[in-house]
């Protein structure tokens, strides 16, 4: 039997930036109606290889193949014209706008005057919501709608036009279990119409749950292509990152010989809240944070977490309740104010509410510090070097170069510096939202030893998580909150995945603490 043609072949092909070779040589296969994943460590040049096959980088070597012939994409558009489109992690479409005006952005169908028919473009976009089997209406805006549904919409809009290959990139990052099963329905109706999927994500899970072929990456050089039935996931893991990982269980055993928990009784919080609340956001809640205390922060999607996060850090003025900081009153109203008193927040939203993608590494791990001294008193070159090859070294901030521009690094090494950029002005409470959504197990180890070390040596952390594993692993104390209130505040003492489970499900409101 002859053996079908891949739709899209990378042979060879390398791409490079100053000082940096980020593909090096690697060889990708595409096949009809197959879910290919690709997976590696952040770094491993997977974003890299995304945008040299959807027209975004010029390739400094090798061949790219569609259909067997050979092409030389200049530009996004020459991809899409080849039937390659991309979704990416952060949803790229106009909230303002409608579905139907987002799905046939820029090939609206026209009246005979030359004007936009919005009737036509509903009933074009309601068509293919149709053969999506999506149950969505084409003149709602956008923004109404939740990221999951704006998620989906992005893909009809990518499959608008004849798609061969359609480029998923790290899609199920902010969906809950049923809306990852939505996408999963839509991409099995994708591959049974032909349409070659490529696949990025961290989730183990979802990767061996869907994936007809896997290529690993590592350091922008090709580990191997595979089929998930034939490679166990400790392999996976082991080629993705070059090394047994062993970092994981080091943790959790941490943890359970620390026994934090019990020379905390006597002890004044670094922090304790009572009552904080904010209308419409957080129900009254009372928490109290111990110095070199982890406190996870589990709970569903809309549950409160953020909302939490945001008033412990000045962020969001709270309407109740009151903070006190070491025993002493403290009004936290506003970012300036917390960090004063040296709490920081790490946003989940890293992109947006994080990197300054045109400044180097170097500018932005020196930024907090430069707005806590004031924007006259310049920090010098000398000490802005300083900090950023020590951090760059101390954290494996690759490349290892401080000039590198934040928006060429990869999700995991973004996430490092941001962390870099809060340790350089010396916290005391350091809040986590969502650190590692998005980057790969071997970054995702990294940063929970990063913080589990950290809390050693004195400070508070609050480590708030989608992923219930996560948070046991780390956190002496997990709080739990369930719509907008806490429900549960728990030692993490044989706690596991099914009883966080329960307490977010079914647990009473939790008293006051005393």
């Amino acid at each position: 039997m002859t053996a079908p043609t891949p739709v899209v072949q990378l042979i060879g092909v390398s791409v490079g930036f100053p000082g940096v070779l980020a593909l090096d040589g690697v060889d990708l296969r595409l096949f009809p109606g197959e879910v290919h994943s690709l997976m590696g460590e952040n770094g491993a040049g997977k974003s890299t290889l995304i945008k040299a096959l959807t027209g975004v980088y010029r390739t400094q070597g090798g061949r790219i193949l569609v259909g067997g012939d050979e092409v030389s994409f200049s530009g996004v558009s020459d991809a899409q014209r080849a039937g390659i489109s991309t979704v990416y992690q952060e949803i790229n479409l106009l909230p303002n706008l409608s579905v139907a005006e987002n799905v046939m952005l820029g090939r609206e169908p026209r009246t005979r005057w030359g004007g936009i028919d919005g009737k036509a473009m509903r009933a074009r976009t309601r068509e293919l919501l149709e053969v999506m089997r999506l149950d969505i209406d084409p003149a709602s805006t956008l923004a109404d709608h939740p990221p999951a549904v704006q998620q989906l919409v992005a893909i009809v809009r990518a499959v608008a036009v004849q798609t061969r290959v359609l480029v998923l990139d790290e899609p199920t990052s902010s969906l809950d279990a049923e809306e990852v099963t939505e996408l999963f329905r839509v991409i099995a109706l994708l591959k049974s119409e032909g349409v070659a999927i490529l696949f990025v994500s961290h989730f183990l899970d979802q990767v061996y749950e869907i994936s007809d072929r896997l290529t690993v990456l590592r350091e922008g050089r090709l580990v191997g292509e595979y089929l998930p039935q034939e490679l166990l996931r400790i392999d996976l893991v082991q080629k993705m990152i070059g090394k047994e990982l062993t970092a994981l269980d080091d943790l959790h055993q941490r943890l359970e010989s620390s026994h934090l928990e019990d020379s905390l009784e006597d002890e004044q919080p670094f922090v304790a809240a009572v009552g904080l609340g904010r209308s419409g956001a957080l129900e009254p809640i009372d928490l109290r944070i111990y110095e070199g205390e982890i406190v996870g922060i589990a709970g569903l999607l809309g549950s409160g977490r953020t909302e939490l996060a945001r008033l412990l850090t000045g962020i969001d003025r709270a309407d109740s309740g009151t903070i006190a900081v070491e025993g002493s009153p403290a009004r936290l109203s506003t970012v300036r104010r917390a960090l004063k008193r040296r709490i920081v927040y790490a946003s989940e939203n890293r992109r947006t509410e994080g990197i300054i993608g045109d400044l180097t590494i170097r500018d932005n791990i020196a930024l907090a510090l430069q707005a806590d001294l004031g924007w006259f008193r310049r920090i010098p070159r000398a000490r802005q070097d300083e900090l950023a090859a020590s951090y760059i070294q101390a954290m494996d901030i690759r490349p290892n170069d401080p000039d590198a521009l934040m928006k060429n690094l990869s999700g995991g090494n973004q996430q490092k510096v941001l962390l870099a950029r809060w340790l350089a002005i010396a916290p005391r409470l350091l809040v986590l939202d969502e650190p590692t959504r998005g980057i790969d197990i071997g970054a995702k180890a990294e940063i929970q030893k990063l913080v589990t070390d950290l809390a050693e040596n004195g400070l508070s952390v609050v480590f708030i998580s989608a992923e219930l594993e996560e948070v046991l692993r780390i956190s002496h104390r997990v709080a739990v909150l369930r719509d907008r209130r806490k429900v549960a505040d728990l030692p993490n003492h044989d706690l596991s995945v099914a009883s966080l489970l329960a307490a977010i499900a079914d647990a009473p409101p939790a008293r006051s603490e005393q």
